[in-house]
């Protein structure tokens, strides 16, 4: 039997730590970064996305951040395909993967290998469902993917128009909602020898550090960032422009709403954000669930527990 390749996974809800844990993490086990988000694979996005900068990588690669233009299409297809190669890399210079972020499904889809038709044959009923989003909003979309898939809906947030779309599209072309499907997939077997480490922490006290991250990205200029991508001919119709902080200050700019307004919202969006990202991760099989409060907010902590269990799992 063919021995299973390492890799090792540090993912949760955004602004519970991930980044700090998984440098200390890589640097305890040699390993290299490969970030699993679907925002900071952009360039120029680098305030509202949390991106990491090259001071705080303190030498440790990272892959798959910083690399498209905002205009070009990035899915789970496109995140496997660069994942996978960036692993062949990693691999070949004797260190291990480690996939960082707090996009479950395109987690889940690398660790267990699943395939992906990128477009269906016949894309006349996608054009369609996109049409219909144009003229009638996308709170008719999210409804209809309701009556046919309501577990679909408590883990895909009715903007993101193009998950609604590739859900209902599914359920068009097999008569089966993807939350099934999703369900079916995490029964598989892992393609690697891994440790799959869910960062989480009190609901108040994550909300309350999402909060004070979002107070300091616009201290950090997320406003400039976002007023410069509009600049270059950026817009709220581009999948790069739907994310978190970004479309809300465009709705600022194009003065549909106040700067107080605008900021309200991205704070309340980010928490329902978090908590369906909790979602997703209390319903993968085989997470080890690393809560910052059982460990007293100490990292270093979480990091000797985090290496004993990787030595236990005979991963390094």
């Amino acid at each position: 039997m063919e021995q299973l390749k390492p890799l090792l996974i540090v993912a949760g809800p955004t602004a519970v730590g991930k980044t700090d844990f998984s440098i200390r993490l890589a640097k305890a086990v040699n390993g290299s970064v490969i970030s699993c988000d679907s925002m900071q694979v952009y360039k120029y996005m680098d305030i509202g996305s949390a991106k990491i900068r090259k001071d705080e990588m303190e030498g440790v690669p990272h892959y798959l951040v910083d690399v498209l233009e905002p205009e070009e299409e990035f899915h789970v297809v496109r995140f496997c395909e660069m994942a996978r190669k960036a692993m062949k890399e990693i691999y070949a210079a004797g260190r291990i993967p480690i996939l960082v972020g707090g996009t479950g499904f395109y987690i889940q889809a690398l660790l267990y290998g699943i395939d992906f038709d990128e477009e269906p044959a016949d894309d006349s009923y996608r054009k369609s469902l996109e049409k219909l989003a144009k003229e009638q909003g996308a709170d008719v979309l999210f409804e209809k993917l309701m009556e046919v898939d309501p577990k679909s809906c408590q883990i895909i947030h009715k903007n993101n128009v193009k998950r609604v779309i590739r859900a209902l599209e599914y359920y068009h072309d097999t008569g089966k909602p993807i939350s099934k499907h999703n369900e079916e997939e995490r029964q598989k077997p892992a393609i690697f020898n891994h440790a799959f480490f869910v960062l989480t922490d009190e609901r108040p006290l994550l909300y309350e550090r999402i909060d004070r991250r979002v107070d300091q990205m616009m201290e950090e200029g997320l406003l400039e960032e976002v007023r410069g991508l509009r600049e270059r001919g950026y817009h709220r119709g581009m999948v790069a422009m739907q994310g978190l902080g970004y479309k809300e200050l465009l709705a600022y700019l194009e003065g549909e709403c106040s700067l107080e307004e605008a900021v309200y919202t991205i704070k309340r969006d980010t928490r329902h954000f978090a908590k369906r990202q909790l979602t997703w991760f209390k319903r993968e099989s085989d997470v080890i669930w690393l809560n910052r409060s059982d460990f007293s907010q100490d990292t270093g902590l979480m990091l000797k527990e985090a290496e004993r269990i990787i030595r236990n799992k005979g991963i390094c």
